[in-house]
């Protein structure tokens, strides 16, 4: 069975096999979808819900066993704009994990026509719908261009450097990123460096080009950063029929 990733600086959607994992927790929440049929999350130590959609916060330790052959994945950064409109769509929940999306039918009837091949416009209308929040215009040009310098470094950009470039107090600079953006400097720059080692990873690239490219110290330092963030080694996705997709943070 075919899978791909979507990423963007800030979230990530994953459409494809279950990927049968133990359990495990991440530092970004996660909205999981089964397309085909229910599964049950499990937390540890805790009890179990059976859902369709169900938002699992991050640093929370569970187990999730699929009824069905297709999962989606959303993975969003925690407290960010996007994180708090997700919240306020599920309706019910126990153990700390969120279930019934609001609009679970209609995600469930797109989630089924996702695919590697579907348009960028299509991935996103799913994740604003999945959200309740339209995909951010980042219309003041200082935080624009903020942006896609750390895209396109080849270094680690620290944000005094970035906001004396863009003639501003890093005070002042870092208030306006998180007004902006919906996220912290720090947090955004994180999800930057995955986004430029997944764009090696797409390019085919091995593991240690993609450590380089997003300037992590080692493979084993991306590996690790990428199992904290979302649960799973890189290795897990790797080794299905994988297509990955790095989408403009500012489209």
């Amino acid at each position: 069975m075919e899978a791909a990733v979507w990423l963007w600086p800030g979230r990530a959607l994953y459409a494809g096999p279950s990927l049968r994992l133990g359990p495990h927790s991440g530092a970004v929440a996660c909205v999981a979808v089964g397309v085909d049929a229910p599964f049950t999350v499990r937390r540890t130590p805790g009890g179990g819900l059976r859902a369709r959609t169900a938002l699992i916060p991050p640093r929370t330790r569970h187990h999730l066993t699929a009824g069905g052959e297709r999962m989606v994945f959303l993975y969003l950064d925690p407290g960010s704009a996007e994180d708090r409109a997700c919240r306020a769509r599920f309706t019910a929940g126990e153990y700390g994990v969120m279930t019934g999306h609001e609009a679970e039918a209609s995600l469930l009837v797109r989630a089924a026509a996702i695919s590697a091949r579907s348009p960028d416009r299509q991935i996103a209308a799913w994740t604003d719908e999945a959200t309740g929040r339209t995909t951010a215009s980042f219309t003041d040009p200082r935080i624009a261009a903020a942006l896609r310098r750390l895209i396109g470094a080849d270094e680690p950009v620290p944000a005094a450097l970035l906001a004396a470039e863009l003639g501003l107090s890093e005070s002042r600079f870092l208030r306006l990123f998180r007004d902006r953006t919906g996220t912290s400097y720090r947090r955004f720059r994180l999800w930057a460096q995955m986004h430029r080692a997944a764009r090696a990873l797409a390019a085919g690239q091995s593991l240690t080009r993609a450590a380089a490219d997003g300037y992590f110290a080692s493979p084993s330092h991306f590996s690790t950063a990428f199992h904290a963030m979302f649960g799973l080694p890189p290795s897990a996705l790797l080794s299905l029929r994988l297509t990955i997709r790095c989408l403009d943070p500012m489209g």
